[in-house]
C-alpha cells in the first residue's frame, strides 16, 4: 500500500527532485503540496483523515514549518509529522520535537536515514489508511 503524504516545499527543485524519490524509494503517494504555513495548515485541517506523513521544510514562501507542526499537533496515533530542512540544527531539532515532530532530518547529510524513517517507522496502521 502506498503511504499517503502531504509535502510542505516552497523550492520547486527540491520538490521536484524529492516527489519521485519518495515515490520509488518509499512507495508514498503524494496527494498535496504547500508552499506556505497557512496553505498547509489549512490543507492538514481539511483533510485531517487523508494523509499518513506529513514532510515539512521550515523555511517557507510565507510563514513557518513551526507554524505547521503547531498546525497539526493533534492528529491521529497513525499519522506522522517529519522535518526535512537544511538547518536541522540542535536547538531547531528540539524545538521542532517539543511541537510534535517525530523526527527532523537534514536534507544535505541525512537524505538516507529520513528515507529509512520512512520506510522503517510505520506502524501496521500506518500503512494503510
Amino acid at each position: 500500500m502506498a503511504l499517503i503524504t502531504f509535502l510542505v516545499e516552497d523550492n520547486p527543485t527540491i520538490r521536484d527532485n524529492l516527489i519521485p524519490a519518495l515515490e520509488d524509494m518509499v512507495n508514498a503517494s503524494i496527494v498535496g503540496v504547500a508552499e506556505t504555513e497557512a496553505e498547509a495548515a489549512d490543507w492538514l485541517a481539511t483533510h485531517e483523515d487523508e494523509w499518513q506523513l506529513a514532510i515539512v521544510d521550515l523555511f517557507l514562501k510565507e510563514g513557518s514549518g513551526l507554524g505547521v507542526l503547531a498546525s497539526c499537533r493533534e492528529r491521529r496515533q497513525n499519522q506522522r509529522v517529519v522535518v526535512l530542512t537544511n538547518y536541522a540544527t540542535q536547538d531547531i531539532r528540539e524545538r521542532c520535537l517539543k511541537l510534535g515532530a517525530d523526527a527532523v532530518f537534514d536534507k544535505s547529510n541525512e537524505l538516507d536515514a529520513f528515507l529509512d524513517f520512512c520506510n522503517r517507522d510505520r506502524p501496521s496502521s500506518f500503512a494503510v489508511l
